[in-house]
């Protein structure tokens, strides 16, 4: 997938009101379809739609969980702090700035700045 059609999906995705509401509510708390379904007053299909969206743009995460009658279920969170549209010469760019360890973002500002050991 090239930048250009990356960009138009996630634009289109936040543009979307249910996924931004969604997007919104696992940013503050975690949660599984069904919760968020309850939370937001929204369908189930509505829910696994949208977080299927937001997936696809790799603008959540899910991770595996037991609950107490041993049946699996899946926990939705945000995986990004926030977001950056820019339009500058008819072009957009989108900025995703995700959470990072510190020591791995001062080693990478680090390389990018060009510094060598000696």
């Amino acid at each position: 997938m090239d930048d250009e059609s990356s960009i138009e999906e996630i634009l289109d995705t936040i543009g979307d009101e249910h996924a931004r509401t969604v997007l919104a509510s696992i940013s503050r708390e975690p949660g599984s379809a069904k919760e968020l379904a309850t939370r937001l007053d929204l369908s189930q299909p509505t829910i696994y739609r949208r977080i299927d969206l937001l997936e696809e743009n790799d603008l959540v995460e899910n991770r595996t969980l037991v609950a107490d009658d041993g049946n699996h279920y899946k926990e939705y969170t945000c995986n990004f702090n926030s977001t950056v549209i820019s339009l500058e010469d008819d072009e957009y760019d989108v900025r995703i700035f995700r959470e990072e360890n510190l020591p791995d973002r001062f080693t990478q500002l680090w390389d990018e700045l060009g510094v060598n050991e000696h």
